[in-house]
């Protein structure tokens, strides 16, 4: 990928394109059941119609324009190019947010205008519209109301308006502000993580480095939330490379689309693979005989493996054969065409890196944060530079040094301008030009970096023993009768776990047992056999840190009820509230 001195704003992105590969298909999404797209030179024309339609609204350089879409679909980035162009600021939301989240969100960012998806994102915001600084919210939606997409876009019809949209789009900087993305958290208040121009495409350009895909001849799926700063600099990545970006429809239909679209290569958040693999386990195990057999020798295979032929010949050749017979159909499942995966946003089981890699999928895990706009280390499979179980190598012109008490801390073009209005948390999150993460890790001789944990997750017990929950989790969650888990015990004498089990799996395991099952938090059967899967994991861990109790959850956890952040991180502030009952059993039981 060669660096464009051109391209120094993130709405160089698409002029880029149009100048050296124009697509036909440049951005293509499905309304009524048939995929529609829109080429590069359509794209730009818009997003100028969008930025004239501003202007005449009185939207100003550094005014603050709040954007939520509950999927991915070309209208946001039509938006995002035309606010940026014009030296405003796009601050985009999760859909997930609550009211609550939406009024301090829009009324701390200053955003004057909000645009959403659809009538239920309009109905939410609108009732904490005098909470905030608002003057309008436009929908998506093409309705015949002064408040639809038409109308907006009509706004933009003052042909004479595109001078003053030229003269303003010379005048922005690189260095200039050009998104405020708040973290949906896992603790506390949201905080508004402000990233320049810059920022972000230097980091595009980094990443691009490691990422092996050549010509533009390639398709794209788009299906994480845009508002995350993960997809969303993958999309930049995907426009300078002139790819074809198709968004899924929703998260659901994911699968169905992945084998419509037949991408080249996607981002992915581990909650994702954990899920395709569990669908793919559950039609292996319907299989009988030597089929069955087969499917799971294969899977065995899976798991032992290593880069770079580490394993032999002998190896290489029985994985060959498990590629033909077995791994080659989980690759039509996936569309067929993925070269690779790109995961992030979480620690990804190493077992599942090494199966996918093995079935012919790489998964190339990456390490960054919000802050970080987002990349800070990649894995890629050229010279030498993947290694299992470590998020890569620390990307071009970005310093990573460990703490003394092991924080990552990081350095480099890709460090925010600052939280929003915070000069203090500003300051106590970057000190000496060194952003501190949060997170734990190791660097080792070649260069790898690997995360260990979260500082702000590793708890004592009261015996004064430390217990770092995310390797616990990571091993009981491989079990497939659990779902979801989270460990828990600080200040306490053991560490014990709040269990979501995985409901399909379960069900159909007590069918089998002709079992039935009344209620999941209570049935003995159901909790002698999770013990066993406790008891099968603890042996991998020092006496401390094995799991001595549990107690399974009555629900699902969700991004809904807050369970979970939109990338699928558990909250775990509000899982232990929500509990608290089931703590107290474990802990003071009667």
């Amino acid at each position: 990928m060669h660096i464009s001195s051109k391209v120094t704003r993130l709405f160089d992105f698409p002029y880029h394109q149009l100048q050296n590969y124009p697509q036909q298909d440049c951005l293509v999404s499905k309304e009524n059941n048939e995929w529609k797209s829109i080429s590069t030179q359509k794209y730009i024309e818009d997003a100028n119609t969008v930025s004239k339609a501003l202007l005449n609204l009185g939207v100003k350089s550094g005014d603050k324009i709040a954007v939520i879409t509950s999927a991915n679909q070309p209208k946001w980035h039509l938006l995002d190019i035309g606010v940026m162009q014009i030296g405003a600021v796009n601050v985009p939301l999760y859909p997930t947010f609550s009211e609550k989240d939406y009024a301090y969100i829009l009324d701390h960012s200053d955003s004057i205008y909000c645009f959403v998806s659809d009538d239920e994102l309009y109905q939410k915001v609108i009732k904490v519209q005098r909470q905030t600084q608002l003057k309008k919210v436009f929908t998506f939606e093409e309705l015949d109301a002064d408040y639809g997409w038409d109308s907006f876009l009509n706004l933009g019809k003052d042909k004479t308006l595109q001078t003053k949209v030229d003269e303003l789009k010379e005048t922005i900087k690189p260095s200039d502000l050009a998104t405020i993305i708040y973290t949906s958290g896992t603790t506390g208040t949201p905080k508004g993580v402000m990233l320049s121009h810059h920022n972000i495409v230097s980091n595009v350009f980094a990443v691009g480095k490691r990422i092996d895909l050549q010509g533009n001849q390639k398709r794209v799926i788009s299906y994480l939330p845009i508002c995350h700063i993960f997809e969303r600099a993958a999309s930049y990545y995907c426009q300078y490379m002139g790819f074809e970006i198709h968004f899924a429809e929703n998260i659901e239909k994911v699968g169905e689309n992945l084998r419509e679209i037949k991408p080249h290569f996607m981002a992915v958040v581990p909650r994702l693979l954990e899920k395709v693999f569990d669908k793919i386990i559950d039609k292996g195990s319907n299989l009988t005989g030597f089929k069955k057999r087969l499917f799971f020798w294969a899977l065995k295979l899976g798991e032992q493996y290593k880069p770079y032929k580490e394993n032999g010949w002998w190896y290489e050749f029985k994985l060959s054969i498990a590629r033909k017979l077995i791994f080659s159909k989980w690759k039509e499942a996936l569309g067929g065409q993925l070269d690779f995966m790109l995961a992030g946003s979480a620690p990804t089981q190493t077992r599942l890196v090494k199966i996918f890699t093995a079935a012919g999928i790489p998964v190339f895990e990456g390490y960054g944060l919000t802050e970080t706009s987002p990349a800070v280390s990649v894995n890629d499979r050229r010279n030498n530079g993947f290694r299992l179980g470590s998020v890569g190598k620390v990307i071009e012109n970005v310093t990573v040094k460990i703490a003394d008490d092991g924080e990552i801390l990081v350095k480099g073009p890709n460090v925010m301008m600052g939280y929003y209005k915070s000069p203090e948390k500003t300051s106590e999150t970057i000190k000496n030009n060194y952003l501190h993460t949060g997170d734990i890790g190791e660097l080792d001789n070649d260069g790898f970096l690997k995360i260990t944990d979260r500082k702000k997750e590793i708890f004592k017990t009261s015996g004064g023993k430390y217990i770092a929950p995310a390797i616990l989790e990571s091993e009981l969650k491989k079990s497939r009768f659990i779902e979801q888990v989270m460990v828990i015990g600080e200040g306490e004498k053991m560490p014990a776990a709040l269990i979501q089990i995985a409901s399909d799996f379960v069900y159909r395991w007590a069918k089998r047992h002709n079992h039935t099952i009344t209620d999941i938090t209570s049935d003995e059967k159901l909790i002698k056999r999770i013990q066993k899967e406790i008891d099968y994991s603890n042996r991998k861990f020092g006496k401390w840190e094995q799991i001595k109790r549990f107690e399974i959850t009555p629900e699902e956890w969700t991004i809904d009820a807050g369970h979970l952040t939109p990338t699928l991180k558990m909250r775990r502030k509000v899982i232990l509230e929500k509990y608290n009952n089931l703590c107290q059993k474990i802990y003071n039981p009667q």
